[in-house]
């Protein structure tokens, strides 16, 4: 036994000294000269982080809040042409001028989508069935990012749908006006419908808790204020949802009388 042990010592002292290299060699030869694949996102579509539906609302409204672009009929004008580079503010709403990923809506599929959406609206009762289907003739879609400037991972793709200028001067009782759709799922974050709905008709609570339920948020609270300025028309009414945090999202449901727009807003 004696006469063994200096052999099993040296047999210790090669592998110290040899083993680590034939090991560090063994996995190189696994690794090197060999291809290997891994899945990544594409480039150059960057990170979106995933956001609820009360988060996609309230970073939506201070986006359309923040806009300081000339104001149309009633509803905010877009932003073409802004860099987005130049802009101030904790929020921007800018046109995506990239288009949509693949995982986006398309510029031919939103129409679709848009009268998809009204389907929806019309199957909960919020609009009525009169109302016209969105042909892609009569309409452009314009897609846009809705960016937190100080946290962007928070963003979202919405396209506007809007009746087209020139159809502006035609018909546009029972007609979509304008409608800003989730790039993402299709759901209608605000719309302006021309109905023969008056005031009196439309039941701003059952609205509320109807369109709710659809985006996938909280049961409304009603806003209440004494300033009877907040609109510019005495008939609306206010809901709050949660939003960021300790923040908030406020949602208008509303009439314009004389040319019959009922309308669903978001506003911070």
């Amino acid at each position: 036994m004696w006469v063994l042990f200096p052999a099993f010592t040296v047999c210790v002292m090669l592998l110290s000294v040899w083993g680590p290299e034939a090991l560090a060699e063994y996995k190189d030869g696994a690794i090197l000269n060999v291809t290997h694949t891994e899945e990544t996102e594409a480039a150059g579509e960057g990170y979106r982080y995933t956001l609820s539906a009360n988060e996609k609302l309230y970073i939506l409204s201070q986006c359309l809040n923040s806009q300081t672009l000339p104001e149309s009929e009633q509803n905010p004008g877009r932003t073409e042409g802004v860099d987005y580079q130049d802009l101030g503010g904790a929020y921007a709403f800018v046109v995506n001028r990239r288009g949509p990923s693949g995982q986006e809506i398309t510029d031919e599929q939103i129409y679709g989508t848009a009268d998809e959406g009204l389907a929806a609206l019309k199957e909960l009762g919020i609009l009525p069935d009169t109302v016209k289907e969105v042909d892609q003739g009569s309409y452009d879609a314009v897609l846009y990012s809705a960016i937190d400037v100080l946290e962007p991972r928070n963003n979202l793709a919405v396209w506007k749908v809007s009746l087209s200028d020139s159809q502006r001067n035609a018909d546009k009782a029972n007609r979509l006006i304008d409608a800003y759709i989730d790039a993402d799922g299709g759901k209608i974050y605000e719309f302006y419908v021309r109905t023969s709905l008056l005031w009196e008709d439309i039941d701003a609570d059952e609205v509320a808790r109807k369109w709710s339920g659809y985006m996938g948020l909280g049961e409304p609270v009603p806003y209440e204020s004494d300033n009877p300025l907040l609109e510019t028309t005495p008939y609306f009414k206010k809901y709050v949802f949660s939003g960021m945090g300790e923040e908030r999202t406020v949602m208008t449901i509303g009439f314009y009388e004389g040319i019959n727009e009922f309308f669903l807003k978001i506003s911070k």
